[in-house]
């Protein structure tokens, strides 16, 4: 199970922010108004409070409006992300929502045909999970032999040599796949099987697909389905490290843009 940060964040976001409150609010020492010192059972507990508070605070807004850090533990969206990979998530461009209770305050725009986003998982532990978005609400998608078909039109896919960068893929084809919004290299790992689709996304749901199609649970997949749209978490962008523990970071891919 993902371990829940941000309801971390907001736990000790209020009880640094309580400390710091009661602290301000105790009861004067004379009738002059002077503050008194907090007792000295508690004066540790009080001075970490307010050194803790504003940071905490801080990281908490960083975290729930703008970007958000998240590390790729597998394969299903290689070529483009590999496992090592950690990325920073742009958490506004879909809306802002509320921490924790992931309650959209303010809507800003939609997801787009062909963005790369972390989503959480709809059964099972809660987890999370990022693919390419493939169907918007209302598309009938389908997939037959690693072709995709959006609402009968065949998505086009231009060979693009084959994989050579390893981790146990070397060998695999690779094919440039277009969407009318943007275009991004696919993998076809030549030793797992193409899993078959067919079906209409519902109202308010999307369907995504990894882009390391035969090594993939993606939304051809009872565990994962469509995706309702409170679940989307925000749109990848940028990768800022790689490390593959155990292993040494590979410097060449910081600062890569995800397309």
């Amino acid at each position: 199970m993902t371990f829940d940060f941000s309801a971390v964040f907001v736990i000790a976001a209020v009880v640094t922010g309580t400390i710091v409150l009661v602290d301000r609010i105790r009861p004067a020492a004379d009738r002059g108004g002077a503050q008194s010192d907090p007792p000295a059972a508690v004066r540790p507990l009080v001075s970490y409070a307010r050194s803790l508070f504003p940071i905490i605070l801080i990281v908490l807004l960083l975290r729930s409006f703008l970007f958000e850090p998240f590390r790729i533990p597998s394969a299903s969206m290689m070529p483009g992300l590999v496992d090592g990979d950690f990325i920073l998530v742009d958490k506004f461009s879909y809306g802002l929502r509320l921490p924790w209770l992931n309650t959209k305050i303010v809507s800003i725009g939609k997801p787009r045909r062909g963005d790369v986003i972390v989503f959480r998982s709809t059964s099972g532990p809660s987890i999370h999970l990022i693919k390419r978005l493939v169907g918007l609400p209302g598309d009938h998608v389908i997939v037959h032999d690693n072709r995709v078909f959006i609402n009968g039109t065949l998505i086009p896919l231009i060979s693009d040599g084959i994989y050579s960068g390893g981790y146990g893929f070397s060998g695999s084809d690779l094919a440039l796949e277009k969407f009318v919004e943007s275009e991004h290299v696919v993998m076809f790992a030549s030793h797992r099987w193409a899993a078959d689709f067919d079906g209409i996304v519902p109202a308010g749901h999307y369907f995504f697909m990894g882009d390391n199609r035969n090594d993939s649970e993606d939304s051809r997949f009872a565990p994962v389905g469509f995706v309702p749209e409170e679940n989307l978490v925000g749109h990848a962008r940028l990768i800022w490290m790689n490390w593959r523990i155990p292993g040494w970071p590979e410097w060449r891919r910081i600062g890569t843009r995800i397309r």
